[in-house]
């Protein structure tokens, strides 16, 4: 994928993990920097995922952003992951702020076809009834921080924890640029109620936004 524009999203008490000079990073381990931030990649999540949604949900005291492949029956939950309440509105603030660099170098984002209207809005228990879940991804993945990238095809996200002595890369998703706008539709409708609520929430949260 070519990185062609790309933005950092490190918690306020960042730790800045130095960079490792060539050859001196273990054989399994690939490096991602962007401007002030370095974060190592275990080899196991190199690849990343590629997901074509997210469900978005408010916990107690995160964030759940599960992404999923809808390229089959039963559709797969490829990645779960978990972001404290800080650092939503700053991952929006970085979306929103990368989808107006696309545009202006790509031009508008291609609209995905809207799909025929359901009847009534599936709950919560009926969506993740028909959702596959590897027990791998049942307590999902922890991340303080994103950075975000994105080519004319494609948004690529590396989610990011800054726990000592070194940042590292906990999940890294891709997802076609058509369901961007869709992604960050639903973080802010999510983030919006979680405010409306005073910036709490109950275990379950409010329903989930695809």
């Amino acid at each position: 994928m070519t990185n062609d524009d790309q933005d950092g999203l490190p918690p306020e008490d960042e730790f800045r993990d130095p960079p490792v000079p060539d050859g001196e990073a273990p054989a399994d381990m690939q490096q991602v920097q962007v401007p002030g931030n370095t974060a190592r990649v275990p080899g196991s999540i190199g690849s990343g995922v590629f997901s074509t949604g997210a469900i978005v949900m408010t916990g107690q005291h995160s964030f759940v952003l599960d992404f999923v492949q809808q390229m089959g029956v039963p559709a797969n939950l490829v990645s779960r992951v978990i972001l404290p309440h800080a650092v939503m509105p700053r991952f929006i603030a970085a979306l929103e702020q990368n989808i107006s660099l696309y545009e202006k170098k790509f031009g508008p984002i291609p609209q995905m076809p809207k799909p025929p209207k359901p009847p009534r809005r599936p709950s919560v228990q009926e969506i993740y009834d028909n959702l596959k879940i590897p027990d791998e991804e049942l307590p999902g993945h922890y991340a303080d921080g994103v950075i975000i990238r994105h080519s004319p095809a494609e948004f690529g996200f590396d989610f990011v924890t800054h726990f000592y002595p070194h940042a590292a890369v906990s999940r890294r998703i891709f997802v076609s640029t058509p369901h961007v706008p869709q992604l960050h539709n639903a973080m802010k409708t999510n983030y919006a109620r979680f405010q409306e609520g005073g910036g709490q929430s109950g275990p379950g949260g409010p329903p989930p936004q695809a």
